[in-house]
């Protein structure tokens, strides 16, 4: 009796001492990769602003990539006036060290939305957002913006890119999302993102988006073909996901104040 005590006692010990050494494996591993794993983030990030502006070049390196990216002003706007904040103001030594995300979840930095605002389905609005500009020879050429909104399953994170103009569209992309594989997921189908530059988003009135996809293809003949995409094929749910989150993003509770005073020179 006293050797099965013994040893179902050995059994937990060793147990016991495995479970303490994979710990501070996984700890280790975790605390080691840590920057690792924020240097590929932001290499994401970037690779997608260069992409939706149209200006990834193939099999890019990561040296190449950051060369390019370096181009473009990062800079934050408040929402609410359209003006540039200064980011020593937040506590920041930069704008590129602000964190959207984390600012919409800080009751502080954020509001809610009530239910008729919030179409995109996000729930809360940070009151500064991060964009990117690049000049060329004294002139404005890309004006980049984060989007996000609630498809089917998820929610899509991504950037849509203006030309000089703020109002052209240059390319649209999704970096985040896990829409069904073959329908929603169709946001990723270089086919479909073809279809977007070249569209307006404001008519006479530059706070109201005219932007949409519609449902069954565009109409050749339709007023508003510049203004309109061909909807995801079998999903309406995530196209119209896409089309409340581009009239958010793009309306008055979103970077309509920025854009008209962009090209109104005011900013």
């Amino acid at each position: 009796m006293s050797e099965q005590h013994e040893s179902v006692k050995r059994t937990v010990i060793v147990a016991l001492a495995l479970c303490i050494v994979c710990s501070v494996v996984v700890s280790a591993a975790a605390v080691l990769l840590k920057p690792l794993q924020v240097k590929n983030q932001k290499l994401d990030i970037r690779t997608s602003v260069l992409r939706t502006a149209g200006m990834l070049k193939p099999g890019e390196s990561a040296d190449e990539i950051e060369k390019d990216f370096a181009r473009f002003q990062v800079k934050l706007v408040r929402l609410d006036t359209g003006d540039y904040v200064d980011p020593k103001s937040l506590g920041l030594k930069d704008a590129a060290a602000f964190d959207q995300r984390k600012a919409a979840k800080d009751p502080a930095l954020s509001r809610a939305l009530s239910g008729t605002e919030d179409i995109a389905s996000i729930k809360r609005e940070a009151n500064i957002a991060k964009v990117y500009i690049l000049h060329e020879d004294g002139k404005l050429k890309r004006v980049i913006l984060p989007i996000h909104g609630y498809g089917l399953w998820s929610t899509l994170w991504g950037f849509i890119a203006l030309k000089g103009d703020a109002n052209t569209v240059a390319g649209l992309g999704f970096y985040q999302q896990a829409e069904t594989p073959g329908l929603g997921g169709e946001v990723d189908n270089p086919k479909w993102k073809a279809l977007w530059p070249g569209k307006k988003i404001y008519g006479d009135n530059v706070e109201d988006p005219l932007i949409h996809l519609v449902k069954g293809g565009v109409d050749p003949a339709s007023p508003q073909v510049d203004h309109e995409v061909d909807a995801l094929s079998g999903a309406t749910l995530t196209s119209r996901g896409v089309t409340n989150l581009l009239q958010f993003w793009l309306g008055k509770e979103g970077f309509a104040p920025y854009l008209k005073k962009l090209r109104a020179g005011e900013v």
